[in-house]
């Protein structure tokens, strides 16, 4: 299927290896034409229903000024998954921001750090 495109970019994260797999999406970091700037974000999958996109929540601190305290807050964010990466509900991946790739994807997995089973062991 992909053979013939062997060649794997350098998108310049440190500590992110390219995926083993090759695909031929044009949206992919490593194998397509996407590059990627600004923000590395980390998340936990909790939806991979849509077609070659997937939903990560991101859980921060926030203060509240009144009681000098912090509460935890959480949201929702959406990103492009190439063919090339493997990712389940419960692992926490790796996110960069790129261009925005629709309405509500700005940006792409690059990495998943943890899996749901390698966290269990």
């Amino acid at each position: 299927m992909a053979e013939t495109n062997t060649k794997v970019r350098n998108i310049g994260i440190p500590n992110v290896e390219p995926p083993k797999d090759t695909c031929d999406d044009i949206n992919c970091p490593f194998h397509g034409n996407l590059s990627v700037r600004g923000r590395v974000m980390e998340g936990k999958v909790t939806s991979t229903q849509m077609h070659k996109t997937i939903v990560f929540q991101q859980d921060f601190l926030s203060l509240n000024k009144k009681y000098a305290r912090y509460e935890r807050r959480r949201s929702k964010k959406q990103a492009h998954l190439p063919p090339c990466i493997d990712v389940k509900i419960g692992d926490t991946v790796k996110v960069v921001e790129c261009r925005p790739l629709s309405k509500n994807v700005s940006s792409v997995v690059v990495a998943v750090m943890q899996s749901e089973g390698a966290k269990e062991e």
